[in-house]
């Protein structure tokens, strides 16, 4: 329709002024100019700003309002810059010779070898640190590097923001249609990112996040389970104001450690989760609260049941799960 083009030129438009009018300053003062923004938006959005703060009192039940309130705050800090300054910024700036000015390896132990094999892996990450970065900056040291990402609705901007994404030899899939093309991939040894703590919807698989059970998405699993490819989870952290990350790695999932269990997929959704919220535990103020991670709840609270028998087995067969832990996501799924 002529008024959708008309509708979605206009926003290209505008963003493509704003972006050129912000990027006239200097990298460091748009990340300050961005978190100011953020701070603005924190206290004239109360409803935005209240729902940071349920989740973060859900995920730490035990922490202080201030210090809720805080995290809360730098949360939106870190969305701003990276929406605002980082997704158009380091396409330009990174290369593999200015990569290790605003790079470095953390926690990457023994994972090398898994990168360099001509194996295939999936690469796993949540909201966290700058989830843009990650596969960015493996594709630059020459892992090549596919990721899936939601199309947006504007496909002017989304053409724009793809080129960007792209221009370092990143490979962008969009989420519809992509499972052949991810299966082809896998088949000549490639590496595919995911950004794996959206909530999965009713029909999800729910394993432990932070205490309580969150829906993920059973195609990680699947996939990994149907071609033996191992996981790797990680996140870019940011380590201060100056454009420089941390590469972090908190798990790596074998195809032996879920072939031995008996329920395979259900152990390697619940491991990468787990990997997921390692990551965030690193800096919970960079991870994005304001997203509904616990949305969606298990057939048996909606249908107010008691917490299932074969669940509690399988959650008690998790090598990591504690009985604190395992009274806690029964404490979470009572039924009121």
């Amino acid at each position: 329709m002529l008024s959708e083009r008309l509708t979605h030129l206009a926003q290209y438009a505008a963003l493509r002024t704003f972006a050129g009018l912000f990027h006239a300053f200097g990298p460091e003062q748009n990340l300050r100019t961005a978190a100011a923004m953020a701070r603005l938006f924190h206290r004239v959005n109360p409803r935005r700003a209240g729902r940071a703060d349920e989740h973060i009192a859900m995920a730490y039940p035990n922490a202080s309002p201030q210090w809720r309130a805080e995290v809360a705050e730098a949360s939106l800090e870190n969305m701003f810059r990276i929406f605002m300054v980082e997704s158009v910024i380091m396409p330009q700036i990174l290369n593999r010779y200015s990569c290790p000015r605003h790079v470095c390896f953390g926690d990457v132990a023994g994972t090398f070898d898994l990168l360099l094999s001509d194996r295939p892996l999936l690469l796993v990450t949540g909201h966290c640190g700058n989830w843009e970065l990650l596969g960015l900056v493996l594709a630059l040291l020459d892992f090549p590097m596919a990721v899936l990402a939601r199309p947006l609705d504007n496909p002017l901007i989304n053409e724009w923001l793809l080129a960007m994404r792209e221009s370092r030899g990143l490979r962008v899939l969009t989420k519809w249609g992509a499972t052949e093309e991810i299966q082809r991939l896998i088949d000549t040894g490639s590496r595919i990112g995911f950004i794996a703590d959206q909530n999965a919807g009713d029909d999800g698989i729910f394993v432990p996040f932070f205490g309580r059970l969150a829906s993920a998405y059973k195609s990680i699993g699947l996939f990994a389970m149907r071609h033996r490819v191992p996981i790797m989870v990680g996140a870019a952290m940011r380590r201060d104001e100056a454009l420089r990350y941390s590469l972090e790695i908190t798990d790596v999932i074998q195809p032996e450690a879920w072939e031995s269990q008996e329920d395979p997929l259900f152990y390697v959704t619940a491991r990468y989760t787990r990997g997921i919220e390692l990551a965030v535990r690193k800096a919970p103020e960079q991870y994005l609260w304001i997203h509904r991670r616990w949305k969606s709840r298990p057939r048996f609270e909606r249908e107010g049941r008691p917490f299932p028998e074969p669940l509690r087995r399988k959650l008690e067969s998790l090598p990591w799960m504690t009985d604190g832990e395992m009274s806690r996501i029964e404490q979470t799924s009572r039924v009121v």
